[in-house]
């Protein structure tokens, strides 16, 4: 066992946590291969009849990948390593998602990108109050992976849309709402439902036992800012999702045949509409503009491994882009908050890459053909 990641069996409950707290439990390559050996292990263990994941420490579940380890790939032209890091983290995600015990993840406080991967495809997916739930890459210059793509495709309407470009931070509400996570558990209520899977008398019953903890987390601010997002975010282009936000910041007709919500407008809502605009003329263009087509496409695809091979495709390509390099560069490295995108503007970008990007098949797959 490795200094991060710990894994026990006890009352048939197998309990695995990532136990990288400095680092808000951070996946490394390392962590992702130990991680996989363990599910493989526990998979036909008689003595394990539910799978419990969490993370060490009180701030975060997961904050998602290593980000500097991606970043010295990328910065030493290492995308065979890239690729294969992808690779294996992919197919743990989708070994938790057809998991054949049920997998309770703890979403407890930050949990973001790879932790996503983790804790967002399984079959039991708990936040708390301290949660905060994000898929942030576009932040970074980079698109949605680890499965992302095919929850965001499946959220309401078009907030998968917006929480993908914007890489807006979900609370647990918002989370729910969207269809992260499946129930609200306060913190201090956790090691007792830990305690309680240990002690049940029907192993086939988990999900009903969180029940019995589930608590209502409040409204969703996502839920309520629905009509105008979907308007929005529904436009064809990332340019012009931009325009209708700032025509519905400012009281003015957006000209496309969805229209704005037939209501007073809201302050609160007119702000959010302008500082989301505001904050996508900041992000990196190629990030926004083949991530909206990505998820877009996400929508038609079968299963979730269709999407992360789609993913696959996409996260080739960006590991050996600028933008990548650069908005690691100066959210991470630097953390001088001061990318230099190429190109600067979203008019620069082919019209013609999202679909390029996205069918382009060059390398070997996660799952190669039979």
């Amino acid at each position: 066992m490795s200094d991060h990641i710990s894994a026990s069996v006890a009352d048939g409950v197998g309990h695995v946590t990532l136990d990288r707290p400095q680092a808000l439990n951070a996946l490394s390559y390392e962590m992702i291969v130990e991680l996989s050996a363990i599910f493989e292990l526990w998979r036909n263990d008689s003595e394990v009849g539910v799978v419990v994941l969490d993370g060490a420490g009180e701030r975060g579940f997961c904050a998602g990948g290593d980000i500097r380890e991606l970043y010295t790939y990328a910065t030493n032209d290492d995308h065979a390593e890239a690729r294969q890091f992808f690779r294996e983290e992919y197919r743990l995600d989708a070994m938790i998602a057809r998991y054949p015990k049920p997998v309770v993840a703890i979403m407890d406080g930050i949990t973001m990108g790879g932790g996503i991967g983790l804790a967002g495809h399984a079959s039991i997916r708990i936040v708390t109050e301290r949660s905060r739930i994000a898929m942030p890459e576009t932040r970074i210059g980079f698109t949605p992976d680890v499965g992302g793509s095919w929850l965001l495709a499946k959220a309401p309407g078009e907030l998968g849309v917006h929480l993908a470009l914007n890489s807006r931070t979900m609370d647990a509400a918002d989370a729910m709402h969207a269809g992260f996570a499946d129930s609200f558990v306060p913190s201090e209520r956790l090691p007792h439902v830990i305690q309680a899977l240990a002690e049940r008398a029907d192993p086939g019953s988990p999900a009903e036992i969180v029940m019995l903890f589930d608590e209502t987390p409040g409204p969703s601010a996502l839920a309520l800012a629905r009509d105008w997002v979907d308007a929005c975010y529904s436009a064809p282009t990332v340019a012009e999702v931009i325009e209708r936000l700032r025509a519905f910041s400012e009281g003015r007709s957006d000209g496309s045949s969805s229209g704005f919500p037939h209501h007073p407008l809201d302050p609160g809502a007119t702000a959010y509409a302008a500082a989301a605009a505001d904050e996508l003329e900041t992000l990196s263009p190629t990030a926004l503009t083949v991530t909206l087509e990505a998820v877009r496409r996400a929508r038609t695809l079968r299963s979730l491994e269709e999407a992360l091979e789609q993913e696959f495709r996409l996260v080739s390509w960006f590991i050996e882009q600028h933008d990548l390099r650069e908005g690691i560069r100066a959210q991470v490295i630097d953390k001088d908050r001061n990318p230099r995108w190429n190109p600067s503007t979203l008019a620069e970008v082919d019209p013609g890459l999202a679909a390029r990007v996205l069918d382009e098949a060059r390398f070997e797959p996660v799952w190669p053909p039979a």
